[in-house]
């Protein structure tokens, strides 16, 4: 993974990590509805961001390397993981 992509999908993790204690606690103490769910929806963003990061780095990467190569089975298997990953995604 390249240092840039890495460290801003570490700081998402970071803010989506902390997020995820504040609305346990607003949750825990009753606090409004709409302001749980607005912080979710932050939460939720970051955790976005960082995926597609990751993805983005994925197929700059080992993707394009498998996909150079002459091998099928191996090609197959890097497209069938995308795919996998990607209506994980969508769901």
């Amino acid at each position: 993974m390249s240092e840039t992509n890495k460290e801003k999908a570490l700081i998402n993790f970071k803010k989506a990590h902390s997020l995820l204690a504040r609305i346990i606690g607003m949750t825990e103490k009753g606090e409004y509805c709409v302001d749980i769910m607005q912080q979710d929806l932050a939460a939720i963003g970051l955790l976005r961001s960082a995926h597609e990061l990751l993805m983005e780095n994925h197929l700059n990467s080992c993707f394009k390397t498998a996909m150079a190569s002459q091998n099928d089975r191996k090609r197959k298997e890097m497209t069938n993981e995308i795919l996998k990953v990607t209506k994980l995604f969508n769901k």
